[in-house]
């Protein structure tokens, strides 16, 4: 979203700016502009908290503000890719707002890469998380998704250093004192025939005497396509720009002239 500059309702102030040099008028404005676009971005970081589910750090700081300067009197507020981990926020935004399929996780494409995720499939959290598998906000913890990865040898170019060698594997198999012992395996349901043909699509984890506990840890489901949820619009009217944007130029006239 973008804040322009658009002069309107400043009677109360016009003998002020008349005091101004062009200079200075250009600097208020600028400032009254990044006023407008930073408010806008808390409404639209209250608008994610609203109508998603436990929202991450993450996403909700993901919105930044490109500034107004008084050479440029227009300020961008968009979701910003720091590069690295996660899907770039921008992408993930764009389908609440619009709608449409969801993109593919860098886990979920190393998982489809080793032939483990089916086509036209993703991962979801099971209803009732794996112990010590999630975040406690919907999502699978980064190391214990990496040790999936790297359990069932999908490590590659996807951002997963290295796969499992067989003597951590057997630690896992094993256990601690903290953690029962536990062995992964790929069930694809009715997909395909085999022994776990009665469980559904996904990763599930064994333990216990002779495997007898068996949980689910990953599922595979249907890629959905996102009805829209968030809304720019809605965000806008919440704020009410251009009535904000008169308020912060009046007070950043007054304040460049000193009165």
């Amino acid at each position: 979203m973008d804040v322009s500059l658009k002069i309107e309702n400043l009677g109360a102030v016009r003998d002020v700016l008349a005091q101004l040099g062009g200079e200075q008028a250009r600097g208020a404005y600028a400032k009254a502009i990044n006023d407008t676009a930073f408010q806008v971005r808390r409404a639209l970081q209250n608008e994610m908290r609203s109508v998603f589910d436990r929202p991450t750090p993450y996403i909700v700081s993901s919105p930044r503000v490109v500034l107004a300067t008084p050479g440029k009197l227009t300020a961008s507020i968009a979701p910003a890719y720091r590069g690295g981990k996660g899907i770039d926020p921008q992408k993930i935004l764009q389908a609440q707002e619009f709608g449409g399929a969801r993109r593919d996780k860098r886990s979920e494409v190393a998982l489809r890469r080793a032939g483990i995720l089916p086509a036209g499939y993703y991962t979801a959290i099971p209803e009732t998380p794996y112990p010590g598998s999630d975040d406690g906000r919907g999502n699978v913890r980064g190391p214990f998704l990496v040790q999936l990865i790297t359990y069932f040898q999908a490590s590659g170019d996807q951002g997963f250093k290295a796969n499992m060698t067989d003597k951590r594997k057997r630690a896992i198999h094993k256990g601690t004192a903290k953690t029962a012992g536990r062995r992964y395996f790929v069930s694809y349901g009715r997909l395909r025939s085999g022994k776990t043909q009665h469980l559904a699509p996904g990763i599930w984890a064994a333990s216990g005497p002779y495997g007898v506990d068996v949980r689910p840890v990953l599922m595979f489901v249907r890629v959905p396509s996102y009805a829209p949820r968030m809304s720019m619009e809605r965000v806008a009217k919440v704020v009410d720009v251009q009535e904000y944007l008169d308020k912060r130029l009046r007070f950043r006239i007054r304040e460049a002239a000193g009165v």
